[in-house]
């Protein structure tokens, strides 16, 4: 058997591996989403398709990652050295289509070893309209490109004709080639620097260690959930609409704790709906994974070992695992949001020191319109004014964190950097008085935000998500933050409420968008609250 300390510098290696690909996806993207906003994520998996490491990015890429990975490996079940693959598509282990999978195999002289693997959200994937959300859409093909598992080289030399075929598809093919390359550049970084493990460590010593890494965590885990409650739980949480008529649409979660094992059961969700708001299987496996991981320790390392514990039942044609050729990009915010919320929900009757209030839900804005400086068309994705976290027993939550499936990994980047790239004027970005859900400890605030358009001619708008009716939840007798409210103010116009789901919102330059972003929901008892905790927020203008 391998020392124990050996496993730990191999562990740490590892996860030092996924924080430096990290960066150079970070410093290599040609995209604000990316090399801003940091929508993307790594992970290392090993040749059982078995998460072995990741770095701090977004929790609903990486949970999805094992099952493109069983994709990948059915389709390609003797992949090549030297060559890159690649795939989006929701029903073959992708999330939804605007996150790209790129994957790099990484070989002990003959045998496969790992995946060195990087998620990325890019800005444009062709479809029916600008920036992938289109909330019009009825089926997967109005969304984007679809890309099964695929090479995109052959004997270790880039395709240029499927290079080619899938930039001609996309809006912007300069930033979507840039990005590409950052990820591949990012995944052979991966590959490098395992190779230089294998070297020094030997293939036997790592394998083993890696079995070890992941019954340790398996361990950990099962010894915090034998410390819950056991017993049958329920939870819901509910969706606005589909954008086509059908309202307060319902996650159910029948959460079973038995021992050190837990079972979630959503079978009993509300059907799938017209909509893009409809989960992927893959989606779905990962906010279930997500949270679990939320309750328990923070030091606990998550790899494929610390979910052992967990077992998932999903019914297909289900809001969380819709047929094939349903519509699903706004799954990785909705319905993940709700998903998570439904069984913290749950399980706060087992654990209610480590269930959490809601945190805030996404509703974004895609824009397109021609920038005068440049004379060129730009696509702009808001990641400003995020909703605020849950509060919890270790105190109140996180102001503009953002959602429950980036767990705060996804950032509005400088607003200065955002005028500079864009011809847009922030007037006002700032905490939202009032937001938060009250509770012994209260959720984050959200955000107060007023945007100027200065494009040429008329931009078009696209708004998607949630949060417009329903708001975060309160967990543990805690109340539920403020919804979203999203107003457009054009020049000699009379203020319009924009929806959570619209396509092409004409915006004439010079108008303003006021966004009143969702606080987060609060957690235990208002009437517990510390008076002088209430004191201070009313000092800062926040109550």
């Amino acid at each position: 058997m391998t020392d124990p300390i050996t496993i730990a510098v191999l562990q740490n290696r590892l996860n030092a591996i996924a924080e430096e690909m990290g960066e150079a996806m970070l410093r290599t993207a040609y995209s604000q989403i990316l090399n801003s906003s940091r929508d993307f994520s790594i992970a290392l998996i090993d040749a059982r398709c078995r998460l072995v490491a990741q770095a701090d990015h977004i929790p609903v890429h990486v949970g999805a990652m094992p099952w493109a990975a069983k994709a990948l490996a059915e389709r390609f079940p003797n992949p090549a050295p030297n060559d890159v693959y690649v795939l989006n598509d929701p029903y073959r282990g992708g999330s939804h289509l605007p996150d790209l999978t790129v994957f790099v195999p990484v070989f002990a002289e003959s045998r496969l070893m790992f995946w060195s693997v990087v998620r990325a959200h890019h800005s444009d994937v062709g479809g029916a309209t600008h920036g992938a959300y289109n909330p019009a859409a009825t089926e997967i093909w109005h969304e984007g490109l679809r890309l099964p598992p695929m090479r995109l080289t052959e004997n270790g030399i880039l395709r240029e004709d499927i290079l080619e075929m899938l930039a001609l598809n996309v809006r912007h093919p300069r930033d979507f080639r840039g990005d590409l390359a950052a990820q591949i550049g990012s995944a052979r970084l991966g590959e490098q620097r395992l190779n230089a493990v294998i070297a020094e460590f030997g293939a036997e010593t790592l394998s083993e260690s890696v079995e070890a890494m992941l019954d340790a965590a398996e361990r950990y885990a099962r010894d915090i959930v034998a410390g819950w409650a056991d017993g049958e739980y329920l939870g819901e949480a509910v969706l606005d609409d589909d954008g086509f008529g059908k309202t307060d649409i319902v996650i159910r979660a029948r959460v079973t704790k038995k021992g050190s094992d837990v079972t979630i059961d959503l079978t009993e969700s509300d059907p799938q709906v017209t909509g893009f708001i409809n989960s992927s299987h893959a989606n779905t496996q990962s906010a279930v994974s997500m949270a679990f991981a939320f309750l328990l320790d923070p030091g606990i390392t998550k790899n494929e070992g610390a979910f052992r514990p967990l077992h998932v039942k999903l019914k297909e044609g289900t809001i969380v695992w819709a047929r094939e050729g349903a519509p699903v990009t706004m799954c990785t915010s909705h319905c993940s949001n709700e998903v998570i919320e439904a069984i913290i929900v749950a399980l706060s009757q087992a654990c209610p020191d480590r269930a959490m209030g809601g945190w805030g839900r996404r509703l974004r804005i895609a824009l397109t319109g021609l920038d005068p400086r440049t004379k060129r068309r730009f696509i702009w994705h808001m990641f400003q004014a995020r909703p605020g976290g849950g509060g919890s027993v270790a105190g109140d939550g996180y102001s503009t964190i953002g959602e429950w499936h980036s767990a705060g990994g996804i950032k509005f980047g400088s607003i200065e950097v955002a005028e500079t790239r864009f011809p847009l004027v922030f007037e006002t970005h700032e905490y939202r008085p009032g937001s938060a859900g009250d509770g012994q400890y209260r959720g984050g605030y959200g955000g107060d935000m007023r945007m100027r358009i200065e494009a040429e001619g008329t931009t078009l708008a696209n708004t998607a998500g949630e949060g417009t009716v329903h708001g975060a939840r309160g967990m543990v007798g805690g109340e539920d933050g403020a919804p979203h409210d999203y107003t457009l103010l054009a020049p000699g116009a009379a203020p319009r409420k924009l929806k959570s789901k619209e396509i092409n919102v004409p915006v004439s330059s010079g108008s303003v968008i006021h966004v009143l972003s969702g606080g987060g929901g609060g957690w235990g008892d208002p009437a517990k609250r510390d008076p002088s905790a209430r004191e201070a927020d009313a000092r800062e203008g926040l109550a």
